[in-house]
């Protein structure tokens, strides 16, 4: 399975269990009088059309280079992940704006039993988190890490709903909005979030230098073809789960051109052999005089 397809398939694992969660968390909320539990299932809604937008990213990132696009259009990635962040935000918005008014509103202290659906969905959510942000590493995907990091600030709004209703239950009267309080600190984390997200998907926009890891590797593999002699320039840029990669080699200045354009061409062969997530390779040569 392609990157592509493991990105595609990670998902749909989001969206029917973001889907599932949202449902749980809103009937728990209403019927065990837990407002930290209904701004719970607001973020999971929210979750969901974010999913369903990285989605739509993946499908149309999987076109192949054409005429208008000969990179390809892995591009709109991390545009989607500024979607992505861009609901986060919302959704901690709107937690935030329920939470204030609910701590302005008297209700009854939330339900003793509403403690074991959050321990529930706190665990299924880290869970979750695990194998989304595994796959996001495995892919390269700025967006399915933003998608990743949606289900762990949901596991720490879980978390936080889950104090909350606890001190409610355990002090009772006079503490019936702790949970609304836990609920608007929760939403300060989510926003905390959303700029740790937004930060390496904007460097991705512009073209950051981020990858001095993949620089090492790709010079050491360089040395490995014969008639390479060193690297000078490398320069990298993301685009999708593709590297492309401008890389200036040193062979003998006095071989023939036709020498040193097959050189080229080994040498490119050669490093998208090696390391599969390289995308475009261009090749300069230089002589070493």
């Amino acid at each position: 399975m392609n990157n592509e397809q493991t990105a595609i398939r990670t998902t749909y694992f989001s969206i029917i269990g973001n889907t599932a969660l949202a449902l749980i968390k809103g009937l728990a909320g209403f019927f065990g009088n837990s407002y930290a539990l209904i701004a719970d299932a607001i973020e999971s809604t929210t979750d969901i059309f974010a999913s369903f937008l990285v989605l739509l990213g993946f499908k149309y990132a999987k076109r192949p280079s054409d005429e208008n696009h000969p990179y390809g259009h892995g591009k709109i990635e991390p545009l989607i992940t500024f979607g992505v962040v861009a609901f986060l935000v919302v959704s901690a918005t709107i937690i935030a704006y329920e939470s204030i008014q609910n701590i302005q509103t008297p209700h009854k202290i939330p339900k003793s039993w509403t403690l074991i659906v959050l321990g529930l969905i706190i665990v299924w959510k880290e869970i979750s988190f695990q194998i989304v942000i595994r796959k996001s590493k495995q892919t390269n995907s700025s967006s399915l890490k933003a998608d990743a990091w949606h289900h762990r600030s949901d596991a720490i709004t879980s978390i936080m709903a889950f104090i909350g209703i606890s001190i409610a239950i355990i002090f009772g009267k006079g503490y019936e909005t702790a949970d609304d309080w836990a609920a608007l600190f929760a939403s300060a984390f989510i926003l905390y979030n959303s700029y740790l997200i937004l930060r390496p998907a904007l460097g991705e926009v512009m073209d950051e230098q981020l990858y001095d890891d993949l620089i090492l590797e790709i010079r050491k593999k360089s040395i490995e073809v014969k008639g390479v002699l060193d690297t000078e320039k490398c320069f990298i840029r993301k685009s999708g789960m593709k590297f492309h990669v401008d890389l200036h080699a040193i062979v003998n200045s006095e071989i023939t051109v036709k020498s040193g354009h097959d050189i080229a061409h080994k040498l490119k062969d050669y490093l998208r052999e090696e390391i599969p997530n390289l995308g475009h390779v261009l090749i300069h040569i230089e002589p070493n005089e």
